[in-house]
């Protein structure tokens, strides 16, 4: 199906997954460099082993998410979700988005990402699936955002938090342009 799209080759993507690498790599090792940069950055063991396991995971669960199509419009879409996700995670662990970090919004907003995982494992991976568990997970993400927003907790944080929608919004486009293109591929194929 590979050579039929035109973009698949034995090697495809060895410099993009070297590039993902080694900016995780580099992102790993920000904290270390700001902890001699400045007094206020104090991250123990057990902050350092959280970072790298957020990243581990991001980088692996790319690397095996993507690896199910040669679709360009694919891996995209498996990224930005992947990224947002990751965006998401992070700052609720640091900041919280709605309010402080033990605002119980924030719970919610993991929520959406489980939510948005198990939808994308129920389509088993495939665009259309794809493309809806993003939508899904747009939705919950700018519900509870709106639903802070209205409620007062934190405008804005809240404001922020609906933002995040967005990315999960091109996400969903892009499976769905995939799921297209696959298809159109799939009619002319002989």
């Amino acid at each position: 199906m590979a050579s039929n799209m035109g973009e698949g080759k034995a090697g495809r993507g060895n410099g993009v997954r070297v590039a993902i690498w080694g900016f995780a790599g580099s992102l790993f090792l920000l904290p270390l460099v700001a902890m001699q940069l400045t007094s206020e950055m104090a991250w123990d063991g057990f902050d350092f082993l959280v970072w790298g396991t957020m990243l581990l995971v991001a980088c692996g669960t790319y690397e095996l998410v993507s690896r199910m199509s040669p679709n360009r419009a694919y891996r995209l879409g498996v990224g930005a979700a992947i990224v947002t996700g990751f965006l998401v995670f992070w700052a609720n662990g640091a900041v919280g988005m709605v309010g402080d970090e033990d605002n119980a919004y924030n719970l919610l907003f993991l929520g959406a990402i489980a939510v948005g995982a198990l939808l994308a494992l129920a389509a088993l991976f495939k665009p259309r699936g794809m493309a809806r568990a993003l939508f899904a997970t747009a939705a919950l993400h700018a519900g509870i955002a709106l639903y802070a927003l209205v409620s007062g907790v934190d405008a804005l944080g809240s404001t922020l938090a609906l933002f995040f929608a967005l990315p999960y919004l091109v996400s969903a486009a892009l499976f769905q342009r995939a799921a297209k293109e696959l298809e159109a591929a799939a009619v002319s194929a002989p």
